[in-house]
């Protein structure tokens, strides 16, 4: 959600978490009498004395990467593999969420464990509660301020600035900082300071959700701007958020306009993309693409439209080059230009090469270029690597074309430049995908080598259980383990060696799960269970029942569940809003949990005023889990009738 800040309140997050109304906060207080510059300074320093940097998830220096730095508040010295836990959940979620799933590696994540003198933070659930000695003062309703809200959950920026600061490299502009308090009350805040309770049901969904705001710039798509209060009817003009709009479907389509190019596809978070109404906290009078999403309901995904622009923020935070042959003075033919790319996870960077403006045949993605089969002749020619990111999640043309998804080095190539000496030492390797976690079957992973000054880039050969394997034609520093459509239930072994170049590095060696998580369901007892021969098995119920549903991997790693009801989108289970250890419950016309509306079987509600009629017939529901690899297992389902109450 959006926030309002002061500058005059330096120590607080003033924002309402996931689906909470934006709202100021007033000033927390200090009590401090000497100087503010000297008591600010010992403060950050008090609350970093203790505190540990831990990589979480290294996937390349810190300054050429986007990192999440989480923090802990309230954990005590014992406590700190409970805050380690909860980091893991909230990262595995964060990572079965497009796109984070597919650009995760651009992303280093860091915890810093911060021991607490005291368990728990402030206000904690109520106002009246304990004020506790934490390091960075996190504390509910707005820092215990009575005209607040209870869910309010703020930080001392200052505080919380310092301790990020301890990850060497990482600064405001290439970093997102996400406070984890030692609670199980619902609360958390967004902005450049994300918040949110460890270990609340809902708090591993708040960070995606604030990322979405800070980092893609997207706006709320709710329909009210204080929970249980309809928004009114939007009276602006035409909205300048990407995902929000006044034109008609035909509109979009004939002035070329927000996500005309989107129309008419199944949402990813549900339902169709097209025009549905409400958002920007009006119910009225103002559209957005899709049913329900991230930004309006926790649980689903982002949709398409905001997929896109979450890809674009996620790559303008990093550089598609990562490095190349230099190019301060020109080239000799004796040379190979060569560049290192960025991998994603879901898919490789394409590279051209060209001369003069013509493409450079027979390169295929190649990351080198041997210049000797250039047959340049006399003068200086110009040539060009462009890298270019082609992943479907992007349609426009200008944001393929920015520097976020496009990157091109260009060299001067001439023959009569001085020839050089070949650089002494072996070829190794210099990045490469963690081999310390199982990557999933659908995964590319990738091996990069040092270079040599002359000659001809080394060679990757990739192994799978002992027996070659190819990578693409041209690019051997990335294996798109999706081609090779590996059958699903087991484990390999994938092996990247060098094997020209004169090298002498050991091979790299990753374990590839292609066994995806069981998931299993437990509902409460049904009025008669129905099994038809090709069936799936029916429940019936006249009322209210609860649906449980568990996850088991052979692997470590926090396991992500998931269903959806008739073929709506698929929603992140997390056990009830109120507790993470009961089961969700379904009924005829939802429940209200604080003015938001759960668990209606049928037609989603969300807000007390949408549809309550029930619907009174047979549901499919299907669940599936999504592993810490990034394997999906395949969707299960079963049936369930909801018959009306019978009369007294």
């Amino acid at each position: 959600m959006r926030i309002v800040r002061s500058t005059k309140r330096p120590a607080l997050l003033a924002a309402a978490g996931a689906l909470l109304a934006a709202m100021a906060v007033p000033q927390q207080a200090t009590a401090m009498d000497r100087d503010p510059v000297t008591a600010n300074v010992t403060a950050n320093a008090n609350a970093t004395a203790n505190a540990t940097v831990v990589p979480v998830q290294t996937t390349g220096p810190t300054d050429k990467r986007f990192n999440l730095v989480v923090l802990g508040d309230g954990y005590t010295a014992a406590e700190i593999p409970k805050f380690r836990a909860d980091v893991e959940k909230h990262m595995n979620v964060l990572w079965s969420i497009e796109p984070f799933a597919s650009y995760r590696s651009y992303i280093n994540v860091w915890a810093v464990e911060m021991p607490s003198p005291e368990s728990g933070v402030d206000c904690d659930p109520g106002l009246s509660d304990a004020r506790r000695d934490t390091p960075l003062d996190m504390a509910f309703w707005g820092g215990c301020n009575a005209s607040s809200v209870q869910r309010l959950l703020t930080v001392d920026t200052k505080k919380a600035s310092a301790a990020a600061d301890l990850v060497p490299g990482s600064k405001s502009a290439n970093r997102q900082i996400v406070a984890l308090a030692n609670s199980q009350t619902y609360g958390g805040a967004g902005g450049a300071w994300a918040t949110a309770s460890g270990g609340n049901a809902l708090s591993s969904l708040i960070t995606p959700h604030e990322i979405g705001h800070s980092l893609g710039k997207l706006d709320d798509e709710y329909d009210y701007y204080g929970r249980g209060v309809p928004g009114g009817t939007y009276t602006g003009g035409e909205p300048d958020s990407t995902h929000h709009s006044l034109l008609s479907e035909e509109e979009m389509r004939a002035k070329q306009q927000k996500w005309w190019r989107w129309l008419g596809e199944d949402s990813l978070s549900g339902g169709r993309i097209g025009r549905h109404e409400g958002g920007m906290y009006s119910t009225k009078g103002v559209w957005r693409p899709s049913k329900h999403s991230m930004m309006k309901t926790l649980g689903y995904d982002f949709d398409q439209v905001e997929r896109e622009v979450m890809t674009q923020a996620i790559s303008n935070k990093v550089n598609l080059v990562q490095d190349h042959t230099p190019n301060t003075a020109p080239l000799g033919t004796d040379r190979t230009a060569w560049v290192d790319t960025l991998h994603p996870v879901g898919g490789a960077l394409d590279v051209t090469w060209k001369l003069d403006g013509k493409t450079v045949p027979g390169t295929f993605g190649s990351r080198s270029l041997d210049l000797k089969r250039l047959h340049v002749g006399k003068g200086a020619r110009t040539l060009t690597a462009t890298v270019t990111d082609p992943t479907p999640f992007v349609r426009d043309p200008k944001l393929r074309a920015s520097q976020a998804l496009t990157r091109t080095v260009t060299w001067t190539v001439d023959r009569s430049a001085r020839p050089t000496q070949q650089a002494a030492g072996k070829a190794e390797f210099t990045g490469h995908t963690g081999t310390d976690k199982p990557v999933g079957a659908k995964s590319v992973v990738y091996a990069d080598t040092s270079h040599p000054a002359t000659g001809r880039s080394p060679k990757v050969r990739w192994t799978l259980d002992g027996r070659p394997v190819a990578s693409s034609l041209g690019n051997d520093r990335d294996l798109d383990l999706s081609r090779l459509r590996l059958p699903a239930g087991r484990t390999h072994t994938l092996q990247a060696r060098i094997v020209a170049g004169g090298s002498g590095a050991a091979p790299l060696t990753w374990t590839v799960d292609t066994a995806s998580a069981t998931g299993s369901y437990e509902l409460s007892e049904p009025v008669r269970t129905v099994q038809r021969p090709g069936k799936p098995v029916e429940y019936v119920y006249d009322g209210p029942f609860t649906m449980k549903l568990s996850a088991k991997d052979d692997q470590s790693g926090t396991v992500v569940s998931q269903f959806r009801v008739n073929g709506d989108g698929w929603y992140t289970y997390y056990g009830w809003p109120t507790d993470a250890d009961s089961p969700w419950r379904f009924t005829p016309s939802g429940t209200n949990v604080d003015d938001l509306v759960y668990g209606k079987l049928g037609t989603p509600r969300v807000v007390p005023w949408d549809d309550a009629t029930p619907e009174y017939k047979t549901h499919t529901i299907e669940y599936r889990t999504i592993d810490a690899a990034g394997n999906v297992g395949p969707a299960k389902k079963f049936l369930v009738t909801l018959t009306p109450p019978q009369q007294p």
